[in-house]
């Protein structure tokens, strides 16, 4: 029995089992007893995190995938949550308690997978996985970059991003078009931002919207003071500006006179 790859679920099965057990090897497993895997398709990581200490569950949206691991991976047991990983109500899963992400994540909706991330943040100290190469690249560059955007200074902000390594497309079945690249992230010690989280995210993702003009004409949606506006750093264009230049940003942009 196997699972036939669903390209409208963005289906690519990991056949090589030295990158499935590299990929379950790179969690860290500090301040957490459970990890949810995204997507185990076949199980070809599953197996691997299984002969871990923690306590591995695993998320799929793919019936044909849920019958074969019930099949397959017997000790899984009640483990295998049979619902879309976007729509699932985390708080739920592990009634309230920490636990990592890893998988070899649906590319068509990786980015969607980390903007959920960090919106639960407070339960999530650690993800470990697979996206295509340009995402991991983008999530985890530093500024300066042509690919330095929201996505990194968004996650940057609350997780130390690391890319660990680049996977060929001939180790999956169907093979994709592009190379993968795995990432860790894992939360910073202290996560909580001294400003005020939604403005913060407004003021990330509104710069980025128009990354080629310089922040003085970027961020004139947000009705800044002439006074704020003559700060040197308004000068400069997004991909400039580091994680916590943004945060002091957007502490400047917070204590403005002239805004509501």
């Amino acid at each position: 029995m196997t699972v036939r790859a669903k390209k409208h679920l963005g289906q690519h099965f990991l056949k090589d089992e030295n990158i499935a057990s590299k990929i379950a090897d790179s969690l860290q497993g500090n301040n957490y007893e459970y990890v949810l895997e995204i997507g185990p398709g076949m199980g070809v990581l599953t197996k691997y995190l299984l002969k871990k200490d923690y306590t591995t569950s695993v998320i799929e949206i793919d019936k044909e995938s849920i019958d074969y691991l019930k099949v397959h991976f017997l000790e899984l047991d009640k483990r295998i949550i049979d619902k879309d990983f976007l729509k699932a109500d985390l708080n739920q899963l592990f009634k309230g308690k920490a636990f990592a992400i890893i998988g070899n994540f649906p590319y068509n909706i990786s980015t969607q997978i980390i903007f959920k991330i960090l919106k639960h943040k407070e339960q999530i100290p650690e993800l470990s996985g697979m996206f295509q190469k340009e995402v991991a690249q983008r999530i985890t560059t530093k500024e300066g970059s042509k690919t330095y955007g929201i996505l990194s200074v968004l996650t940057q902000a609350f997780y130390d991003a690391e890319y660990l390594f680049t996977v060929p497309p001939s180790v999956f079945n169907p093979p994709p078009k592009v190379d993968s690249g795995v990432i860790r992230l894992t939360r910073k010690e202290d996560y909580n931002l001294p400003v005020d989280e939604d403005l913060f995210f407004k003021v990330v993702k509104t710069a980025f919207n128009q990354r080629r003009k310089t922040l003085r004409n970027s961020l004139k949606s947000l009705q800044l003071s002439d006074k704020l506006r003559e700060d040197s750093i308004f000068v400069k264009r997004p991909e400039q500006l580091s994680v916590s230049q943004f945060i002091t940003l957007t502490q400047s942009i917070e204590n403005d006179g002239s805004r509501d």
